[in-house]
């Protein structure tokens, strides 16, 4: 990431909206945001492939396969910023289910794919397919399931300012596709 040309581009944003870059509580701005966007889009640095590998950790899963149980995380929470409008995509909550085939992830493991998967420029859509895609080779399983539940600025704050939409996306994938009883363990309650 180029911080010194997000500095730049920040200084001049400041100037176009009619803002002094130079009063007191603008000088530093640009270095404040060229930090933070550091911060939260960290996984522009990163391909599905990087970071099911970076947050890969597994265990042996000691049903050797033979169980059709799932591995079910809900309530993960997570931010991101909308492709369109550089808006924040805020009260997002993740939920994440996979069947292990021999292996399972560390628990913290599927937090951190969320999290990083979530920081780049992003659509909820695609971050569920993302979020799948990764867990699906973390884990070595077809099976994986997203349904995401989030606000968007863009709709909350500007445009048509509906303050109480939320977006519902869902990703199917393996198993999950076709089996009623898998899609019923990730749903929101």
């Amino acid at each position: 990431m180029d911080k010194e040309a997000i500095k730049f581009h920040i200084q001049g944003l400041l100037k176009a909206i009619g803002e002094d870059p130079e009063r007191e509580g603008l000088v530093e701005t640009p270095e404040r945001v060229a930090n933070m966007l550091e911060e939260v889009l960290e996984g522009t640095a990163y391909s599905n492939h990087d970071i099911a590998r970076m947050f890969g950790k597994t265990f042996t899963d000691e049903s050797n396969g033979e169980s059709e149980s799932a591995v079910v995380m809900k309530d993960l929470t997570v931010f991101s910023y909308c492709e369109h409008h550089l808006a924040l995509m805020y009260d997002m909550k993740v939920n994440v289910a996979y069947v292990p085939r021999g292996k399972v992830l560390g628990l913290s493991k599927i937090a951190r794919i969320c999290d990083m998967a979530a920081k780049r420029l992003q659509l909820q859509e695609r971050l569920g397919r993302d979020i799948a895609e990764i867990i699906s080779e973390a884990a070595g399983t077809p099976d994986v399931g997203v349904v995401i539940s989030g606000c968007h600025s863009c709709m909350t704050a500007r445009g048509i300012r509906n303050a109480s939409s939320v977006t519902v996306t869902t990703t199917y994938i393996g198993e999950f596709k076709t089996n009623s009883e898998l899609k019923k363990l990730v749903a929101f309650d």
